[in-house]
């Protein structure tokens, strides 16, 4: 059933009917749209998005759409028939919000009042403030959009491209492992860190994480940072902050994500880091509005650590689901007798032909890494599968996996001891 465009005239604010408006048009806007009628929500829903797209799958963007296995159509999720009168005004975003006086204001100028307010903004890569080229004909790209990808793909497959990626994280390592499936021949990835993906990962896996990447031809310039990009309109180099320089003609820029908050300035919320919320995923001050997806801060209580954003696949899924619930029993006048949001987080990240799978928070127990199955170092670290265990103070707070279809397999049968770990005392 196809999802139905709002007109875009203006909406009228005087006796306008209870409506719940949710910022941002990606997977978090439609799940939460989605768990709003679950939970009985009938009244009107307004989604209003910045891309020009139906909201999409974005992980396989560096992975087999980046690589050309999958086309660009093939992205689109499809909403669920309950959702189909749903209002979807893509292409202009939430330019700002009178929270309290419950009004959206759209890039433009229209104004929209709700009943009740979803902050699932999602986030925007970071870009490198360095001299040198910039601009979209630079040769100077990031990866978050389809545009993105496209943009990407069409200068990866030139002959004779070089490409230097900023940053060893999950993005960066999956692009520099897709660029080589592409047939690039001169792929080298920089970061100011030792290892990639040290800070999730941790010494044992991330060193074989290396290992599994040069001997499938990727380079690594690892403890060195970007100083300037050298060239004139177009990128040339990289320059490290050693004085080296790295000869290259398309750059990626991985390094990290900021939150789109905004929108939301000015209303007495702790934008800090993505919109802090609750227990219960609601705005302090302001319980008509609820945050979902990566712009979510909300308190850690699974393991007792600070409010956090999770910036994981599953989470606008399972944040939309107890959101949604909150926010209709709010809009109800209900006093909801509920658990906090304590999800599991988990993650998954294909890499040339091998997969890291991921539950709970390793990153919390990197001190404490327990090799369970395989050996990280087993020929030179390119061997086989390997299961580590996560510990803080004595506690099992993540397993990952390094390897084929079985490592996945074996990392999933952590995740009910996971679960079963019982919340930290307060």
């Amino acid at each position: 059933m196809s999802p139905r465009l709002a007109d875009p005239g203006p909406v009228p604010a005087r006796h306008a009917p209870p409506r719940v408006l949710i910022a941002g048009a990606s997977l978090g806007g439609l799940r939460a749209a989605e768990q709003l009628r679950a939970a009985g929500w009938h009244g009107a829903i307004t989604v209003v998005g910045a891309e020009p797209h139906m909201p999409y799958n974005r992980p396989p963007l560096s992975k087999e759409v980046l690589a050309g296995r999958v086309p660009f159509d093939s992205l689109a999720f499809t909403p669920r028939p309950s959702t189909a009168d749903v209002e979807w005004r893509i292409g202009r975003p939430v330019a700002a919000v009178r929270l309290h006086e419950r009004v959206a204001v759209l890039e433009g100028g229209e104004e929209i009042p709700f009943t009740g307010l979803v902050a699932a903004t999602g986030l925007r890569p970071r870009r490198l403030a360095r001299p040198g080229p910039a601009g979209p004909l630079s040769g100077r790209h990031v990866l978050r959009t389809i545009s993105d990808a496209r943009s990407l793909h069409t200068t990866l497959t030139r002959p004779g491209a070089r490409l230097v990626v900023v940053g060893a994280g999950f993005i960066g390592c999956e692009v520099a492992a897709t660029a080589v499936a592409l047939g690039v021949r001169d792929v080298t990835v920089v970061d100011v860190v030792p290892l990639p993906m040290l800070r999730p990962l941790g010494e044992p896996l991330a060193r074989a994480l290396l290992a599994r990447h040069l001997a499938r031809g990727v380079r690594f310039v690892l403890g060195a940072g970007v100083a300037a990009f050298t060239g004139e309109e177009r990128v040339r180099g990289v320059l490290l902050d050693d004085g080296r320089e790295l000869a290259a003609d398309v750059v990626v820029e991985c390094v990290g994500a900021r939150p789109n908050t905004e929108w939301l300035a000015g209303n007495g919320l702790d934008l800090t880091d993505g919109v802090l919320t609750d227990e219960q995923l609601r705005t302090p001050g302001a319980p008509h509005a609820v945050a979902v997806g990566d712009v979510a801060r909300f308190p850690d209580v699974r393991y007792g650590g600070p409010a956090r954003r999770v910036e994981h696949w599953s989470m606008p899924g399972d944040s939309a689901r107890y959101a949604a619930r909150t926010l209709v029993a709010q809009l109800a006048g209900e006093k909801r007798e509920s658990a906090p949001f304590a999800p599991l987080p988990s993650f998954w990240s294909d890499q040339h032909d091998f997969r890291i799978q991921s539950f709970g928070s390793p990153e919390l127990g990197t001190g404490d890494i327990r090799v369970v199955e395989g050996d990280p170092d087993g020929d030179r670290g390119d061997g086989g599968d390997v299961v580590a265990e996560y510990r803080a103070d004595g506690r099992l707070v993540g397993v990952v996996a390094l390897g084929g279809p079985a490592a996945a397999a074996a990392a999933a049968r952590y995740r009910a001891r996971l679960v079963q770990q019982p919340a930290p005392l307060a």
